[in-house]
């Protein structure tokens, strides 16, 4: 493939761990950042909308970053870009922000200069700097994906989402560093434990494959990271021990948190009283919070082909109100 003018892209945002998958297993969701990329003379950064208010608009940017990894992996030096990005992706909220920015600016790159790299590789290089494959999996591919890494490969297995899924997130009002959610977990768990967390990673995974949607409630459960983080969400706890009996198929914590996500049967009749059981209880303990009902992606980051055809912004708009 030849060299771009310019290129966009539109990347799903992500759940990690589905309760009991500690970095392990990720789901796309229909939430998404874009990202505009093209070679110029000098680097310029256009960021729009809320999400990005706090995101670097210089050469420490992290899709600036990751593009200059893919240009130095394929042997060819494009210094200076003019990006524009869009998110709606809340940032250090457990869905995927930064999981998305490095998919979005290494998709975007490699594209850029005419796609050298596979997206295996990608994959690779992507969670090596996230550190996990989960996230940036289910960005890259979509749909849900189990992975592995030693350090230096992934490997994965893309599952095809149950058509009857549908994700409730509930959203807290504050950010809570993935790095500060991290700290408060042991450095060694009990064999039980283990035990019982490989029982239900395999189980999720299991079912997930299957649709059996029976069986999720059990298998989202965990005891490798929810109960130590629970202490930097408040009505977490409670949440994990009701909210099956409000119509959730399963519950957990989104990746670091602190948001808070409900796998449902699209037509289960108690989805209304689900969320607001999940507000009020965010709300009795003195964090707003906000809801969301999404879907998972069955499709990963994509080229969108119009790059040429309007402006950035406008093509946001009529992305955003499709």
């Amino acid at each position: 493939m030849s060299r771009r003018d310019a290129v966009r892209v539109r990347v799903p945002a992500s759940t990690a761990n589905l309760g009991p998958g500690f970095d392990t297993l990720g789901m796309a969701l229909d939430l998404y950042a874009w990202i505009e990329m093209r070679a110029a003379d000098t680097t310029t950064f256009h960021l729009y909308g809320d999400e990005l208010k706090d995101v670097a608009a210089d050469k420490k940017n992290l899709v600036y970053k990751v593009a200059q990894m893919v240009f130095d992996e394929a042997g060819v030096s494009v210094p200076e870009l003019e990006i524009s990005m869009y998110s709606d992706i809340p940032f250090t909220r457990g869905l995927g922000s930064s999981a998305s920015a490095i998919i979005g600016g290494l998709y975007a790159a490699n594209a850029l200069i005419g796609s050298p790299l596979t997206k295996e590789r990608m994959f690779d290089m992507a969670t090596s700097l996230e550190g996990h494959p989960d996230n940036v999996g289910a960005s890259l591919f979509g749909g849900i994906i189990t992975a592995t890494w030693d350090g230096i490969h992934a490997d994965y297995v893309r599952i095809e989402p149950p058509q009857q899924l549908e994700v409730l997130v509930v959203i807290p009002d504050f950010q809570l560093p993935t790095s500060k959610a991290r700290d408060v977990l042991p450095q060694h768990i009990s064999l039980q434990d283990a035990i019982f967390n490989i029982s239900r990673s395999s189980l999720l995974v299991a079912a997930l494959l299957s649709g059996r949607l029976d069986l999720i409630a059990s298998a989202m459960r965990d005891r490798l990271h929810q109960p130590y983080r629970a202490s930097l969400i408040p009505g977490m706890e409670q949440i994990l021990e009701e909210a099956t009996e409000f119509g959730a198929l399963g519950i957990a914590l989104s990746g670091a948190g602190p948001t808070m996500l409900a796998l449902v049967d699209r037509d289960e009749s108690l989805k209304g009283q689900l969320e607001r059981h999940l507000l009020n209880t965010m709300k009795q303990k003195g964090v707003p919070a906000k809801s969301l009902w999404l879907n998972p992606s069955s499709e990963g980051v994509v080229v969108l082909s119009d790059s040429e055809s309007c402006s950035f912004v406008e093509m946001i708009k009529g992305e955003v109100n499709a």
